[in-house]
């Protein structure tokens, strides 16, 4: 059985028209391929409004704690993290081990 590091993440936009959070989405997905360690990514918008719902999540997974702990500091990452708390008005985020 493989063990690995499943990272999520919900932001909620504070301007959410579709064309800002297609610009969001388009620069999430811009991370994968460029940084060492990340197995997986997916992103996903939202598809139903409601009072709880948030715009966008990203599902990163990576073989171990250490891995998710360099994405964080990762040069790739960094530029992005900072954009989307720039746009968003809450962000929540949950890592776990996942089979």
């Amino acid at each position: 059985m493989i063990i690995m590091i499943t990272h999520v993440v919900l932001f909620k936009l504070k301007d959410n028209r579709a064309q800002n959070i297609d610009s969001a989405r388009k620069l999430l997905e811009s991370m994968e391929g460029k940084i060492a360690g990340l197995r997986y990514l997916e992103v996903g918008t939202n598809l139903r409004s409601s009072g709880r719902a948030y715009d966008i999540s990203l599902i990163a997974k990576f073989d171990t704690l250490k891995d998710l702990e360099a994405y964080d500091d990762h040069p790739a990452h960094v530029p992005v993290s900072n954009r989307l708390q720039e746009l968003a008005s809450s962000i929540v985020v949950v890592d776990y081990q996942s089979k």
